[in-house]
């Protein structure tokens, strides 16, 4: 029952719950813990905030190893948690099955579509703000290379990839975009070292910035920019403040906002599931500018990005989804 994002190409209608049910949030994390810096630490801010608003508090769990998503989901709806919201894809299978033995618990779960009238599923058009992150790092490499690495090679960091090639092609024909995945199992969302090496192979190559789309490796990617003196993309949260001066942007995926709406429909007796698809006309994703940037990003990057980004709201720039068709046309 679980569809794959394959399917999940525009957004559909969602459909409401019935009646209100007991207010005791959860999540559950997923590799790489929730202070990575990046994919569950936005999913975290999110809790965080909805606490703080309501001063109604939650619980979390990060799990350690696959055995445990499971364990987690079924844990947590066995003590009347609710909403239980699974951060990441991985949780899809699991998720199913423990949603279907509590039928009266409403989950969430962000990248995955889970089929069940009890889940709400989220998902982003991460290849729309991964193609303004490509047109900014375009706009300001000196060097004519640039490079990209991935956490787990999954389609959905595929996607990532794909839209910031889009992006740094169709502001530069002629700059070379050097792409490295981690690894192939749930740990690559978790080794900086890694990414590290893989950021300072491809500064060796030439590149003088580096995107990653790798949780918490993407910590070591930022780190060797730091070092090597060269500049790194944040992806998810908003990661310019990690090495200040270092980080050109962050690709800025709202995770965040979508705990922090599922906590409060459910206080509010708002509750609804299906799916939604949430991109740069939506406000689900975008780039990140601050403090720690704006002395990086010149006004005439900034008007190249923002000029990206309304063509894509109107339409008039189609991003290619790599989701929907696994090749990458740039």
């Amino acid at each position: 029952m679980i569809r794959t994002l394959l399917a999940a190409t525009a957004t559909l209608a969602l459909s409401t719950v019935g009646a209100m049910a007991e207010l005791k949030p959860a999540v559950v994390y997923d590799l790489g813990g929730k202070f990575d810096k990046s994919f569950n630490e936005a999913a975290h801010v999110g809790a965080e905030k909805f606490k703080e608003e309501t001063g109604v508090d939650y619980v979390d769990f990060e799990i350690q190893n696959d055995a445990q998503r499971e364990q987690a989901l079924r844990r947590f709806a066995q003590r009347g948690h609710n909403p239980v919201i699974a951060i990441g894809f991985s949780h899809g299978a699991a998720l199913e099955k423990v949603a279907a033995e509590f039928p009266d618990v409403n989950f969430g779960i962000v990248d995955m579509v889970v089929d069940l009238p009890n889940v709400r599923s989220i998902l982003f058009k991460e290849h729309e703000g991964s193609w303004l992150v490509g047109v900014m790092a375009a706009k300001a490499s000196e060097t004519g290379k640039v490079g990209f690495v991935g956490g787990m090679d999954i389609p959905l960091i595929r996607k990532f990839q794909c839209g910031y090639v889009g992006g740094v092609k169709s502001a530069n024909a002629d700059v070379e975009v050097f792409a490295n995945m981690t690894g192939t199992t749930g740990s690559a969302w978790n080794d900086p070292v890694r990414g590290g090496e893989l950021a300072r192979a491809q500064f060796g190559q030439g590149a003088d910035i580096v995107y990653h789309a790798a949780g918490a490796t993407g910590i070591g990617v930022i780190q060797a920019a730091a070092d090597e003196g060269k500049l790194a993309i944040g992806v998810d949260s908003n990661q310019n403040g990690v090495a200040p001066g270092t980080v050109l942007t962050s690709m800025i995926k709202r995770v965040d906002q979508a705990v922090y709406d599922a906590f409060m429909d459910v206080k509010n007796d708002n509750w609804s599931t299906g799916f939604s698809v949430l991109g740069l006309a939506e406000g689900g994703v975008g780039f990140a500018m601050d403090e720690h940037n704006a002395d990086l990003v010149t006004p005439e990057m900034l008007a190249a990005v923002e000029e990206a980004s309304a063509g894509i709201i109107s339409g008039e720039i189609v991003v290619h989804d790599y989701m929907s068709d696994s090749t990458c046309p740039y």
